[in-house]
């Protein structure tokens, strides 16, 4: 049974009195602190709009009344579709998906234990083994493939993951002319740009700088892809104790107006651009300040980051599902299933990092894709939580069992058994005896066989006509 799109909401790390204080210091920050912008459209476009801009330091100060104009002017739904059907996500509300995520630089072994650089045929094999793991409902591109020069990035990523993959493919973008790239073979893909901007077949994202900072360059990006009208992401990054203050509280405040300063810029670009509010939010080890990837602050953050977007009435990009941890153990395990649960629980809309993830989410791995999958199908079952109706309370079946009896032949239990109790595929359940027949297979062993198993047996690419159009069209696709 596959479950996305199910309401969470459950957990709720903020009161509703926290979220107004988080949301009243924000507004406070964007009026009398301001955001550096470094983008000299984009510092155009902002004091067209209302704001008070100082051109010689590059700040932007908005009202309060002006911001919230702007947010009520973003969908609070947004439709990410895949090129089949059955994949469209709707983000909005509480309703939960999870994908992949991530720019990792590295593919783990665990057979070898050793780690090489990603390259463009692991994108590609990442996307086909993507395609068949149900409990990852979108794929969002996970490797910088190493041997390409960064012009070539951008449109042979999104062609990887488009001609390996029916699900929405999401991505960061690097070059002005990758976006334009992307865009038009995306286009030819979808039919023609009118209908890409019905069935939205990709979406870009474009981070903001913690603390309080667009960049030049993503600036330039932000614009672009809003003209286009392409669903965008603008998440932020804000480190606890390193690019926003210590307190979970105040990276909160940090990381409120960091996305908002994207998603105000794209509705001045372009009202109603569909745009997705954005956290990437962690910890900071303090004793050599890196970046921490598998805390459970992190899962905390995103989780109180969900409800600030419900909020806002915005979509929301929560992060979670990634592990610290540079090989497949119990580490691994725990620091994945937390965060993506705290997430989930919380009704965040999309979870990035869900599945793949590792090493300070600098190296991903195959094995893990498969392994995550499973974790984030116990998390759906979590966010579907308990049922409570005549069915399911089931007097009339305890009434006729009686004291002593048993329920194990009741159509009743044959008929919710395998929704209501979640059916592992990869987990062992078999006894010791049972296991050690079939071989005493670790976790990873077994995950490994399934991810070769469904490599090889991946048969989708993109129609023949539609291909060669791509190819003919677009030179620097690495083919």
């Amino acid at each position: 049974m596959i479950r996305k799109g199910l309401a969470g909401g459950s957990f709720k790390p903020l009161t509703e009195e926290s979220i107004d204080r988080i949301h009243q210091t924000a507004m406070r920050v964007i009026e009398d602190v301001g955001f550096e912008v470094n983008s000299e459209i984009a510092l155009e476009l902002f004091k067209g709009a209302g704001a008070w801009v100082d051109r010689e330091k590059h700040l932007v100060r908005l009202s309060r009344k002006r911001v919230m104009e702007l947010i009520e002017m973003a969908p609070s739904e947004i439709r990410l579709c895949g090129q089949d059907e059955k994949h469209d996500i709707l983000l909005g509300g509480q309703r939960v998906y999870t994908g992949t995520g991530g720019t990792a630089l590295y593919i783990y072994h665990p057979d070898t234990g050793q780690k090489q650089l990603a390259t463009l045929d692991d994108l590609k094999r990442i996307a086909k083994l993507v395609e068949q793991l149900d409990n990852i409902h979108l794929f969002m591109l996970p490797t910088y493939p190493s041997e390409l020069p960064v012009e070539q990035v951008d449109v042979n990523r999104f062609f990887a993951g488009l001609d390996n993959t029916t699900k929405h493919v999401m991505g960061g973008i690097y070059t002005l002319d990758g976006v334009k790239q992307v865009i038009r073979m995306a286009e030819i893909i979808a039919g023609s740009g009118e209908r890409l901007h019905q069935r939205p077949i990709i979406s870009m994202i474009t981070c903001s700088m913690s603390p309080l900072k667009m960049d030049r360059h993503y600036g330039d990006l932000v614009v672009t892809i809003a003209q286009a009208g392409i669903p965008l992401v603008c998440p932020a990054e804000p480190l606890c104790g390193a690019t926003s203050p210590v307190t979970l509280a105040g990276n909160l405040v940090i990381q409120t107006v960091d996305s908002l300063t994207g998603v105000l810029l794209t509705q001045i670009v372009n009202p109603g651009t569909p745009v997705v509010f954005g956290s990437v939010s962690a910890s900071t080890d303090f004793r050599d300040l890196k970046y921490l990837a598998g805390s459970v602050e992190m899962g905390l953050l995103n989780a109180a980051g969900a409800q600030i977007a419900q909020f806002y009435k915005l979509p929301f990009y929560a992060t979670g599902g990634m592990t610290d941890s540079k090989v497949l153990d119990a580490q691994s395990g725990y620091e994945s299933a937390l965060t993506s649960l705290l997430c989930a629980l919380a009704g965040a809309n999309f979870i990035h990092d869900a599945a793949g993830l590792m090493e300070f989410a600098l190296t991903t791995c195959y094995e893990k894709y498969v392994i995550d999958n499973e974790i984030l199908g116990m998390v759906m079952r979590a966010v579907e939580g308990i049922a409570v109706n005549d069915e399911t309370l089931a007097f009339d079946l305890i009434k006729q069992v009686g004291p002593g009896g048993n329920f194990i032949t009741a159509k009743h239990t044959r008929h919710f058994m395998r929704d209501e109790h979640y059916q592992p595929s990869l987990s062992d359940r078999d006894s010791r005896e049972e296991w050690e027949a079939r071989g005493g297979k670790t976790t990873w062993e077994r995950a490994a066989e399934g991810a070769k198993e469904i490599i090889a047996n991946h048969n989708y690419s993109l129609p023949a006509a539609v291909r060669q159009q791509v190819l003919s069209e677009i030179a620097d696709i690495v083919d």
